[in-house]
């Protein structure tokens, strides 16, 4: 289900060739038909294009949020399980920003650089950048914990301590040995992390907080169809499906690869 949702989104021009901001007053409104399978918005825009244009926008703000999450969380939780003296300040730190409410915080930070960064980079990549960074930065203690605990159990094992007193090198020690051994948890956790980028880029783009209303994402699709529920529920209810089609796949994807990885699970 991931895969055609990925493949048919990131091959949109050619699945339909209709432009998402191609605007025809004559076809405003319109139902299901030939020229446009799920009809159009208030500005004769063909909602079929704009969800494969706004599915192109949303899952690269995820990917590219997941890859800032786990960086940053891969960087803390492999210091602070390798060092002992990091451990209690790295932790400390994890734990505020568990403390902290994730989405009134996103929405500041947002409120707070949106123009800054637009009038910079220019109103989309702008945005973008602010946005991926702030969900990114706002995502990865669970990744840090998680890593924290493998790394931990890691350093126990003989081989560690081999390569110790063979005067391996502590980045060595991390490339050669700590991240291959920690690479299951690791995709894991960056799996849960594109399902909860998306979750979060929608919020934003519900709020009003997100991208420019010209331009298409899965939650500004949902926010502008809440106001035609009565007369056109497809409009938000397609991209409400494919956001929790996708939050779903990815989520399910990263369960079973934990579960195909576990040793209890091949005991049972």
């Amino acid at each position: 289900m991931l895969g055609l949702i990925v493949i048919t989104v990131g091959l949109g021009p050619w699945v339909w060739p209709l432009p998402a901001k191609l605007i025809d007053l004559g076809a405003r409104n319109a139902g299901p038909g030939w020229a446009h399978p799920l009809g159009t918005d208030q500005l004769g825009r063909d909602l079929l294009a704009q969800l494969l244009a706004g599915g192109r926008v949303s899952l690269a703000v995820a990917g590219a949020a997941m890859i800032v999450s786990i960086s940053l969380g891969t960087a803390l939780g492999v210091l602070s399980g390798m060092f002992r003296w990091l451990d209690g300040p790295l932790m400390r730190l994890t734990d505020l920003f568990l403390a902290l409410p994730v989405l009134p915080l996103l929405l500041i930070t947002v409120a707070l650089f949106r123009a800054p960064l637009s009038a910079a980079l220019g109103p989309e990549t702008g945005i973008f950048i602010l946005i991926v960074l702030a969900i990114g930065a706002t995502s990865w203690m669970s990744t840090a914990r998680i890593l924290r605990g493998e790394v931990r159990a890691l350093m126990a094992r003989d081989f560690i301590r081999a390569a110790r007193s063979t005067g391996t090198r502590n980045g060595a020690m991390i490339t050669r040995h700590v991240l291959p051994n920690i690479i299951g948890a690791l995709t894991v956790s960056a799996t849960l992390g594109v399902a909860s980028a998306i979750l979060m880029e929608s919020a934003l783009s519900f709020l009003g907080l997100g991208f420019p209303p010209d331009m298409a994402t899965w939650g500004r699709l949902l926010l502008d169809g809440t106001a035609h529920l009565g007369n056109h529920p497809g409009r938000a209810l397609w991209p409400g499906a494919l956001i929790t089609a996708t939050a779903l796949a990815v989520t399910w994807l990263g369960d079973g690869y934990r579960d195909q990885n576990d040793p209890r699970h091949h005991a049972r």
